[in-house]
């Protein structure tokens, strides 16, 4: 029975952080198939299967819909080890620059959640600057 609780916990973990990507993802109003598969890829690198993975982006796009602040999705990310973290905003960058620029709504995002993750203004310029040579 521990087990069974310790995953259903680990699930809603996660569906938390797919809702926060997907709330990257339609911030600039244009929800892409590229932004979906760097969710899917992200979520199948923190441990979902492949098979979970349509399940878990229905239900966080439920949860996305229906919250009206970021803070529901941070909460627990923020108690994450740090390259868990770093996983997460590199995705995050990912998103925003899959279509090869970021709006000022976007940007405002990732200024917020560095604050609300306690990731230096460094550290978060560094993994934007990796994105963005990547994509070169």
């Amino acid at each position: 029975m521990f087990f069974k609780k310790e995953e259903t916990k680990k699930n809603n973990f996660l569906t938390k952080v797919c809702a926060l990507l997907i709330h990257a993802a339609k911030i600039d109003e244009n929800y892409t198939y590229k932004e979906e598969e760097i969710i899917k890829r992200t979520l199948n690198e923190l441990g979902i299967e492949n098979e979970n993975v349509s399940k878990t982006i229905e239900e966080a796009k439920k949860i996305e819909e229906s919250s009206n602040q970021i803070l529901d999705f941070t909460r627990e990310v923020k108690n994450l080890p740090e390259q868990d973290k770093i996983k997460i905003v590199e995705a995050l960058w990912s998103i925003i620059y899959s279509n090869k620029d970021a709006d000022i709504y976007e940007t405002n995002l990732m200024r917020r959640l560095a604050g609300l993750l306690y990731i230096d203004n460094k550290t978060m310029g560094d993994i934007k600057e990796k994105i963005k040579q990547n994509l070169k």
